[in-house]
């Protein structure tokens, strides 16, 4: 079993996901007042095919929460993965 992480890098404007301690996946954010827009996510060539897409999604969606924040998600993945986890719709930023 794999030891797996979420941090927050603001200076960097990312979520980073590691596996093992090694960078498996990156969530672009760009912070707005209250909330964040998931502009981009992406998980690295050598671990794809092992969930760790949702684990990201899910993961800073859950940090974001705790926060108190609310998240507008324009990457085409956190996008799909609100839509079919509604337990997010209450920190869903709509137009």
């Amino acid at each position: 079993m794999s030891d797996i992480d979420l941090r927050d890098e603001p200076a960097r404007h990312r979520f980073e996901l590691l596996v093992d301690g090694e960078l498996a996946g990156v969530a672009d954010y760009r912070p707005h007042d209250g909330y964040l827009t998931v502009i981009h996510s992406e998980v690295e060539p050598q671990f794809r095919g092992r969930g760790l897409g949702s684990e990201l999604a899910s993961r800073s969606l859950d940090l974001i929460r705790a926060r108190g924040e609310k998240v507008k998600p324009v990457c085409p993945f956190f996008a799909r993965y609100v839509e079919l986890h509604p337990e997010y719709d209450d920190i869903v930023v709509t137009d």
